[in-house]
C-alpha cells in the first residue's frame, strides 16, 4: 500500500461524524440509504446488526463506534435516526479463506467457493467519488483520536483533509470467523 498504488486510486469520500473519510471504489459494491437493523445476540457493540440486501444477509458495522468517535447527536427515536447511508464494502478474498468461508454457500459473487465477504459500514454523508490523480495522497502521519493502523493515506480535496482507511484493517478484526 505504497503512495504510487493509491495515486491511480479511484476513492469513495464519507463522512463519519465530523470525520472526512475515503475508501477505495473497488472495495465498494453498493450503497444504500441507512437501513434499519436486527440485533445479533452477544454481538460486539461494534455491530449494528443484519441487513437483507437482496438474498444476501449482511453485517452491518457502525462506523462511529468502529473509527472510536464519540457517538451522534441523539435522535427522537432509533426510527427516526435512520439518516446517513450504509456503504456495502468487499472484504478481499484472501480475508474471507483465512475466516473460512463463514456462510458455506457463498451466495455473492458468482465465483467458485468462497467469494469476498460483504459487510456493512454506516456513514453520516457520501460526499463525492474521486477519479486516479484528482487528489493529492500523502503517507499516514499521526492523525490525533485515530489509530494509524487504519489508515492507508492522508488525502486532500478541495482544501480538507480526509483519511483514506484500510478497510481489511478496520472491518477484518470485527468479524472473525
Amino acid at each position: 500500500m505504497t503512495e504510487g498504488s493509491l495515486a491511480s486510486a479511484r476513492l469513495l469520500v464519507f463522512r463519519v461524524g465530523t470525520l472526512a473519510c475515503a475508501a477505495d471504489v473497488d472495495q465498494v459494491r453498493e450503497i444504500l440509504p441507512r437501513l434499519p437493523t436486527t440485533r445479533i445476540p452477544g454481538a460486539p457493540p461494534v455491530v449494528a446488526g443484519l441487513v437483507n440486501v437482496r438474498g444476501t444477509l449482511v453485517t452491518v458495522v457502525e462506523g462511529w463506534r468502529a473509527l472510536g468517535l464519540p457517538p451522534p447527536s441523539p435522535t427522537p427515536s432509533p426510527e427516526a435516526g435512520t439518516t446517513g447511508s450504509t456503504i456495502i464494502l468487499e472484504l478481499g478474498k484472501a480475508e474471507n479463506v483465512a475466516n473460512g468461508g463463514q456462510q458455506g454457500h457463498g451466495g455473492t459473487g458468482g465465483g467458485a467457493g468462497a467469494g469476498p465477504k460483504l459487510i456493512g459500514f454506516t456513514v453520516d454523508e457520501v460526499v463525492d467519488m474521486l477519479g486516479g490523480g484528482e487528489t493529492t495522497l500523502e503517507d499516514r502521519q499521526g492523525l490525533p483520536g485515530i489509530d494509524p493502523t487504519l489508515v492507508r493515506a492522508v488525502g486532500r480535496r478541495n482544501g480538507e483533509l480526509f483519511i483514506v482507511l484500510d478497510v481489511a484493517a478496520l472491518l477484518g478484526p470485527i468479524l472473525p470467523s
